[in-house]
């Protein structure tokens, strides 16, 4: 019962992350950096950005760091849910 509660709370943050991502993606092309919707997403998804934006170098003009970040989320999510279902 905790495990499944667990299990949904885990898949719910990762899908919320990988959304506010997506967003913060797209806004980017729209809105301007300085508007308080973009500023509080940059506030969300930036630390979590920086870090893989320090390590891995711009592919022309490209920033891949979002779908490392996307990816990363994802395997992350996998694993956790895999081991709660082993704990169950």
């Amino acid at each position: 019962m905790v495990i499944d509660i667990l299990i949904r709370i885990v898949n719910f943050s990762a899908s919320a992350l990988i959304l506010l991502i997506i967003v913060h993606i797209a806004l980017s092309y729209f809105m301007d950096p300085y508007h308080p919707v973009r500023q509080t997403l940059e506030r969300i998804v930036g630390p979590l950005l920086n870090p893989i934006r320090r390590a891995v170098p711009l592919i022309g003009m490209f920033d891949i760091s979002p779908i490392i970040l996307v990816l990363l989320i994802s395997v992350l999510q996998s694993a956790l849910v895999n081991l709660m279902f082993t704990l169950r």
